[in-house]
């Protein structure tokens, strides 16, 4: 725990001597590291999903550096630091446990996340979705909509039946296609929505799920770029059965 509490004093002064003496980190207000730390998350979120647990650890770092120094700033502007910010998280954690640190019994997970839901609401929230960020990517959104829906028992009781709504909206998004119609996106949108539910109750990650494909997509298409470059053939002169010839290869590999 010393090494711990050493590393963290480390890093703030740190930050306290960059932000006296760093032209560029003088500079800094919150809105314009903003947009640095939502890349942040995502280089960490690809280290996630790359298994890479040397880069996981160096983008965890880069995260909490943030932190502090976002905590920095609003220290200099007598808002809060970051004990104020520990504090405030620690003194969440303990109200919204009361399993943990009260006389509340709980069966499993799912009555975990439905007393956190309730708390929110006795905190003074007006909507269960309060929690849910405006500029959320939409899929992520859908998840944690329907994540925080779920906490106050509004939700299908199996999947199965949320795989009949699939269905459902799947041939209703078919009819719009057909009649090319002004609602083919309004139906493409609830097809995807039952989907990322479907996704929930199989206990699956439907932005890992698709950000793997993706991933796939592009070691599949590069190694067809490469493999065709260097047969000296030129893409946009190949017929599609000659792509597919290098497309196979590459999954052979992945």
């Amino acid at each position: 725990m010393e090494d711990k509490k050493k590393a963290f004093e480390r890093l703030l002064i740190i930050m306290d001597e960059l932000r006296a003496g760093c032209p560029w980190d003088m500079k800094q207000t919150m809105e314009s590291l903003r947009h640095l730390t939502i890349e942040e998350v995502y280089e960490l979120g690809d280290a996630i999903l790359d298994g890479d647990h040397e880069e996981i650890k160096k983008e965890i770092g880069d995260i909490l550096l943030h932190m502090v120094f976002y905590s920095k700033i609003g220290s200099e502007k007598n808002q809060f630091d970051i004990a104020d910010a520990l504090n405030s998280i620690c003194d969440k954690l303990i109200s919204r446990h009361p399993h943990i640190y009260g006389d509340v019994k709980v069966q499993d997970e799912e009555e975990v996340k439905a007393n956190w839901e309730k708390l929110k609401l006795k905190e003074g929230k007006k909507s269960v979705l309060e929690g849910v960020p405006r500029s959320l990517p939409a899929m992520v959104k859908a998840q944690r909509i329907q994540d925080k829906a779920r906490g106050v028992g509004f939700d299908w009781d199996n999947s199965d039946q949320v795989w009949e709504k699939v269905l459902e909206e799947l041939e209703e998004f078919k009819q719009e296609s057909d009649r090319n119609s002004d609602k083919m996106e309004e139906e493409f949108g609830d097809l995807l929505f039952s989907m990322i539910n479907f996704a929930r109750f199989k206990g699956l990650n439907p932005e890992d799920a698709l950000e793997r494909t993706n991933k796939k997509f592009i070691f599949r298409f590069q190694y067809l770029e490469t493999k065709s470059a260097e047969d000296g053939k030129n893409l946009s002169d190949m017929t599609l059965e000659e792509m597919d010839k290098y497309w196979n290869e590459a999954k052979l590999l992945k």
